[in-house]
Formats: structure tokens, C-alpha cells, sequence
């Protein structure tokens, strides 16, 4: 991109923005689950729902795909994006749309920073969760769109690992998404040493329960904790100061059971139902572990390996932090080679297929023989399917902003 046409774009994307700032309030509440450690954002792309449960005891939002999909579907940005087409015109058809999902999601974020006044996760296109040099590029250009208040999200891909710690070595504060265990966390921080990581311990407890291996307490909740502090340990030894959140709570009871884990993203309805139900009296939770009630299914599928740390995941995370591979395939060779091919499996185009359209909570009967295997783990399913859903929610915003261009 040359220099001129990032200086348009960059006074076209800030050009009339007008959201009124919020005034928030202090909340008891809200002060006594800060006061354990937990850093509060709230897990929303929308403007009114935000301002709705938006304290000062709060520090961020954060988007994906999926939300922000949410917003374009409204119209809200309908008669922005051909008023955008002008200055992506020269581009083929496919980058418009890609540069124009761009614009629109700097757009928003920008908006939600400026009305809150906190800091805003913004994400990628997911076409580019394979490609380092279009990971590293966008995260470049968030960033120098809003230095002080965007996060830029990478997804837990082999490509995302290396551009993230491209990104970080340049400066650009990187929440890394899309993980589901605490040894996919640890390899995170020793290689590509974000600002933030997550577990998205919902989906685990719904894997769970969903496919009949229990009743989905206790496994989402014991990968954040064990996740804390694996991340804590290591990123002492990386220098990075990487921080745990603990993503997209379910329920207003996790509030609690998790207090004290670095970083909360809220959904709107769990603030509200927690701040209505909860007492309000936090202690941190993160020297405890729960029971995790599991049936006869669950044999041999390796279930622990949500909290369990193995000494050759953080001996291959060491490997690759110091020699930081050049490409995907050369990180998932070292990976193989450490016996963890688990983590990163040949998945073939019927195998993605099927992940897409099963949804973010995979169907167990279609894994299982692979997951006993050892070929597949169950965390590794559960990102494989949550970069298939944001890939469809893309999809959706792509072609609306098709049908606006024509």
C-alpha cells in the first residue's frame, strides 16, 4: 500500500465520527471484582447494549467476526461502504471487499473508543489466518490507525503464532484468540508472547455436556486457572507480560469461580445477570480447582490435556520462541517431530467441511476415532471449529458489503 493511499484512508476511516462519550459510574460491584485482579471488559460490538452495563471499573471491549457481523447486518454502515469504494476502486474485486471489511471494522472500533474511551479489541479478516505477511500488515495498520487504544486479535493458527510474534517485536499490542487449553497457552506465550491470550472456557464445558462426556461443569473453568498460571510462570521467563482472559463467559456464576484471573470479557447479559444475582463480595479464586464430572464416554479422549501441561509442549514452545520458524509448515514439522502432531493435524478439505458445518461445538462420533488415535485433540477441534465459524460470520458480512459494491 503506498503512503498516500494509507493517508486517505486513514482520514476517510476517522473523517465525522461523533459518538458522544459516556460518563460512567463507579459500582461497588463491579470495584469488588476488580480488587482480586481482574481486569473487566465487556464482550460487545454494539453501541446501545454497551453503554447499557458500561462502568468505570471497566477497561475495554472487544469484537470478532462474529459481533461485528452483528453490527454491519443492522445497516448502520450501508451507505458508508460505497462512499469507502471510492478509494479501494484500483483493487480487484476480492481485496475491496477485504479492504473494505477493514474499514469498516477500524471504523467501528474507533467508534466504540471513542465513546468509551477504554481500549478495543479489533480482529483480522480470516482470510488472512494463513498468511503471515497479510497478519502482519493489517496488524500494522490498526495499530497506526489507534496506537494508544486497539488490540489487535491473531487466531491461533500456526501462521497467526509467527505474525503475532512478528507484530509483537514491532510494537503492536496483540490479544491472541481462539485457544481452548491451557498447553495451547503455554506454547502461545513462549512463541509468539502476546499482550493477551484466552481460553473460551464456554465452548469447553459445551463440548462436554453437548456430546454426552459429562455435564460440562468444572473443565472450562480449571483450563483458565491452570492457563493463569502456566502464562504467569512463563511469560516471567519470555519478559512479555503476557495476561490470561478468561473469554466470553457463560454464566454469571464464573464471575466468581474465576475472580482474580487477569482479564474478564464480559457478554453483556452475564454483567447484567451477575450484578443482579451476585452478592458482590469477590476473593480470588486462582489457587482453586474443580470437580470435573465426567461419563464413561470421556475414556481415553483426553480430557485433561484442557488444564494439563506436558513437558514436551513447553520444551517445544522454548524451541520455536528462540528460533522463531519462517513459515506454517516448518512449525507444524517441529511440531510433529516433538510428538505433538495433536496440536496441529493434516485436516483435509471434507475434514474442514465437516467442521463448518457441525458449528463452533464439534460432533464427537466424527472425531473420535482420531482423537483416540492421538492424531487429534479435543482443544485442537474446538479452534479448528471456531476459525470455521468466524470464516462463515465473514462471509456474511463480505457479502453484504458485495451486494452494496454490485
Amino acid at each position: 500500500m503506498s503512503s498516500t493511499y494509507n493517508e486517505k484512508l486513514t482520514a476517510f476511516i476517522k473523517a465525522g465520527i461523533d459518538d458522544k462519550p459516556v460518563t460512567p459510574k463507579y459500582d461497588p460491584f463491579w470495584q469488588s471484582l476488580r480488587s482480586t485482579g481482574t481486569e473487566l471488559w465487556l464482550d460487545t460490538g454494539d453501541m446501545d447494549e454497551a453503554e447499557a452495563n458500561w462502568t468505570a471499573e471497566m477497561t475495554a471491549l472487544t469484537t470478532n467476526n462474529t459481533l461485528l457481523n452483528n453490527e454491519i447486518q443492522k445497516g448502520i454502515y450501508d451507505s458508508f461502504v460505497p462512499r469507502a469504494l471510492e478509494l479501494v476502486s484500483h483493487l480487484s474485486v476480492s481485496e475491496q471487499v477485504k479492504e473494505i471489511a477493514f474499514i469498516v471494522n477500524a471504523r467501528h472500533g474507533l467508534r466504540l473508543a471513542k465513546k468509551f474511551g477504554g481500549m478495543v479489541s479489533v480482529e483480522l479478516h480470516t482470510d488472512t489466518a494463513y498468511d503471515i505477511n497479510a497478519i502482519v500488515s493489517y496488524g500494522l495498520r490498526y495499530r497506526d490507525l489507534c496506537p494508544g487504544r486497539f488490540i489487535v486479535k491473531v487466531p491461533y493458527t500456526p501462521e497467526g503464532l509467527i505474525g503475532a510474534r512478528l507484530l509483537h517485536e514491532k510494537g503492536v499490542r496483540i490479544n491472541f484468540t481462539l485457544e481452548f487449553s491451557a498447553r495451547q497457552n503455554a506454547l502461545v506465550t513462549l512463541v509468539a508472547r502476546p499482550d493477551y491470550l484466552n481460553v473460551f472456557l464456554g465452548r469447553i464445558g459445551a463440548l462436554v455436556a453437548d456430546n454426552k462426556l459429562g455435564d460440562g461443569s468444572g473443565a472450562g473453568e480449571n483450563a483458565v486457572l491452570s492457563s493463569q498460571s502456566w502464562v504467569t510462570r512463563l511469560s516471567e521467563e519470555t519478559g512479555s507480560k503476557t495476561r490470561q482472559i478468561a473469554a466470553s463467559l457463560r454464566n454469571f456464576n464464573q464471575l466468581d469461580l474465576l475472580a482474580g484471573t487477569d482479564v474478564y470479557t464480559i457478554p453483556p447479559k452475564v454483567a447484567a445477570a451477575g450484578r443482579k444475582s451476585l452478592p458482590g463480595m469477590f476473593e480470588s479464586k486462582l489457587n482453586n480447582r474443580y470437580d470435573v464430572p465426567l461419563s464413561d464416554e470421556a475414556a481415553g479422549l483426553g480430557i485433561e490435556k484442557f488444564w494439563e501441561v506436558s513437558k514436551n509442549v513447553v520444551e517445544l514452545g522454548r524451541l520455536l520462541g528462540n528460533e522463531l520458524p519462517t513459515s506454517g509448515e516448518e512449525l507444524v514439522r517441529k511440531a510433529h517431530d516433538a510428538g505433538l502432531g495433536d496440536m496441529f493435524p493434516v485436516m483435509s478439505r471434507e475434514d474442514n467441511e465437516r467442521l463448518a458445518a457441525e458449528g463452533k461445538i464439534p460432533v464427537l462420533a466424527s472425531w473420535k476415532e482420531r482423537v483416540l488415535a492421538g492424531e487429534l485433540a479435543l482443544d485442537t477441534l474446538l479452534t479448528l471449529a471456531g476459525i470455521a465459524s468466524f470464516t462463515a460470520d465473514q462471509k456474511q458480512l463480505d457479502d453484504r458489503v458485495r451486494g452494496i459494491i454490485g
